[in-house]
């Protein structure tokens, strides 16, 4: 299995906007092949932002590159610009591979 996830800084008030983008969005996950789950993960809040993790379990890291390459990837991120004001730099990606 491959977890992929992207940490998130969040501008101080702007937590309930970013939560409810997420919950509203069309991910167009459902139907694609390798995808198993998806969670949005709430972390610690300092003097600047609030942390949010998007976690993502696929079948395999071949599965996930395939979709990060996918008409259904291009579809769920085509309006990820226009909340830049939620955010502080750009989304951070780590993708691991399942070992145990």
């Amino acid at each position: 299995m491959y977890i992929a996830m992207n940490e998130f800084k969040i501008v101080l008030g702007r937590e309930h906007d970013f939560e409810q983008l997420w919950r509203n969005r069309e991910s167009h996950l459902g139907n694609v092949e390798g995808f198993i789950k998806f969670n949005l993960l709430k972390g610690s809040t300092n003097d600047d932002y609030t942390v949010y993790i998007s976690h993502s379990l696929w079948t395999s890291k071949g599965d996930f590159t395939n979709w990060t390459k996918s008409e259904s990837f291009r579809l769920a991120h085509k309006d990820a610009g226009k909340n830049s004001q939620n955010y502080i730099g750009h989304p951070v990606f780590e993708g691991y591979e399942v070992v145990v």
